[in-house]
């Protein structure tokens, strides 16, 4: 990739205060975006923005509090980024939740979860940035999905529809927005080294499908790293789609 062709580009990540999200964050302020990061969980995502470095040097990026599943609240983060850093080029919908949880054991609360954050997240981003993105005849949305977007996994039912809508919200915009300059990106990783299994309270769930197999997982960067590298492509060439997984667990 082209070490400038993030250079002053402007991109939101949400989901930005751990994992999949903060690493992403590092990636793009390293290669020289200016980046807006975005959680819940504003002390988390200043400890993030403190450690971005632009080649050695401080590169410009801000921090805000946002709930994805807020409509409002997902307004407020776009007009605030165009307003301190500019227009935004390059959205990243990192935010997300996965439970373990059988359909059996009705954990009702946490499917209601999932479909907040995972599926009216991802729209409510999308419609913050998309009028912009067409007016301007420019844009990236990227949205970390999963190999469950592919694949459904047992004790992930409902993570696993999410996954899928996600895919086809993507496949959608990415057909009704061609010839508009806008590139719709997904990137769907294995089992990932993150704190994600820590939200699941189903133990029976947990015990049968959530064990490790004991393969090497991917790195948060891993994946970081193909968002880098669909973002570094030529303006005619799209990444519509990148299936990255540990080499040991294959789907």
């Amino acid at each position: 990739m082209n070490p400038e062709s993030l250079q002053g580009r402007v991109a939101v990540v949400t989901g930005a205060s751990s994992g999949i999200g903060a690493a992403v964050a590092r990636a793009l302020a390293r290669e020289g975006a200016r980046v807006a990061l975005a959680a819940r969980r504003e002390s988390a995502l200043l400890e993030v923005q403190a450690g971005l470095d632009h080649r050695g040097g401080r590169v410009r990026s801000l921090v805000a509090a946002t709930d994805v599943a807020d409509r409002d609240q997902v307004k407020s983060l776009v007009a605030r980024v165009e307003g301190e850093l500019g227009p935004v080029d390059v959205l990243v919908n990192c935010a997300g939740v996965m439970y373990y949880t059988l359909m059996k054991n009705l954990r009702e609360d946490e499917w209601e979860r999932t479909v907040d954050v995972n599926c009216k997240g991802a729209m409510n981003c999308i419609g913050a940035v998309l009028r912009g993105m067409l007016a301007r005849g420019r844009g990236h949305i990227i949205t970390i999905s999963s190999d469950a977007g592919r694949k459904v996994f047992p004790g992930l039912s409902v993570y696993s529809g999410s996954k899928f809508f996600v895919e086809a919200l993507s496949q959608g915009l990415r057909l009704e927005t061609a010839g508009t300059g806008i590139k719709v990106t997904t990137v769907q990783p294995g089992n990932v080294a993150t704190d994600l299994l820590a939200l699941s309270s189903d133990e029976e769930a947990l015990k049968l499908y959530g064990q490790q197999s004991g393969a090497r997982v991917l790195d948060p960067e891993d994946v970081a790293a193909s968002v880098v590298h669909a973002l570094g492509q030529p303006d005619h060439v799209a990444v519509n789609e990148i299936l990255v997984e540990p080499r040991d667990e294959p789907v």
